[in-house]
């Protein structure tokens, strides 16, 4: 499934007032349950993988624990990013405070554990405008790929930030001047995170998986308007062919 941003996987006590799931839609195109393999942030878009059988779900979470499973994202931030690296910066555990149902999770989420986090990057294009959106008289931007080789809660957002090149669009972790700016600018309301590409090997017969989805309409005309048109088509011709 390719999910649209702003919508969430399933029902949750944060927001008490949606009422559309991505897995309340599939289970209704499909004529039948559907059991989620891996989550996203409601904000963030991209490929979302679920199972026909609750046991067909579960023979895919060893893959993720084992870190054999490959997500690659595209993301706008702020800021010229350094041509790659990787991010090691270990990440305090997150909870979800209006989730929390018993008194076990509770003491849990008082003392939350700080968990090793890394995450790759590799810039793909930047962009100058000759504009102050903030105390600089001309403002910068990168498009990056991003694979996250851990799955930390909100860890791309989080690392993004720490190397001081926060995700555009990010109401927690980025910065509200440039947030406003790609709203009034490019029209462009959503946070720019999508993961284009998920590759791994199928459990039972052990054939390679490479499920991809188009970063959508709103990120691809943000990115057109950035200059980064010939760098985006690239991008995604470069994982098509991928074996």
């Amino acid at each position: 499934m390719n999910k649209p941003a702003g919508l969430l996987v399933h029902r949750s006590p944060i927001d008490r007032h949606e009422t559309r799931f991505a897995l309340q839609l599939l289970r209704d195109q499909l004529g039948q349950r559907a059991y989620p393999i891996h989550r996203l942030d409601k904000p963030t878009s991209g490929v979302l993988l679920f199972g026909r059988t609750a046991e067909a779900a579960k023979m895919f979470a060893p893959l993720f624990t084992a870190r054999k499973v490959v997500k690659t994202y595209l993301a706008v931030v702020r800021g010229w990013c350094p041509d790659q690296g990787l991010i090691e910066h270990p990440l305090t555990e997150e909870f979800d405070r209006a989730a929390v149902t018993n008194c076990a999770t509770a003491k849990k989420a008082q003392a939350p554990r700080v968990q090793d986090a890394e995450t790759r990057f590799r810039l793909l294009g930047t962009a100058e405008l000759p504009i102050a959106v903030d105390k600089y008289p001309n403002t910068r931007y990168s498009l990056v790929q991003l694979q996250p080789i851990t799955g930390r809660r909100h860890q791309l957002r989080r690392h993004m930030k720490h190397i001081s090149h926060p995700i555009i669009g990010d109401a927690n972790h980025g910065k509200g001047v440039h947030n406003r700016f790609f709203q009034r600018h490019f029209n462009c309301h959503r946070l720019l995170l999508t993961c284009t590409r998920v590759e791994l090997q199928h459990p039972v017969y052990n054939t390679p998986l490479n499920i991809e989805a188009a970063p959508g309409d709103v990120f691809e005309a943000t990115a057109e308007a950035l200059g980064w048109k010939q760098e985006l088509a690239r991008e995604l011709a470069a994982k098509t062919k991928a074996p």
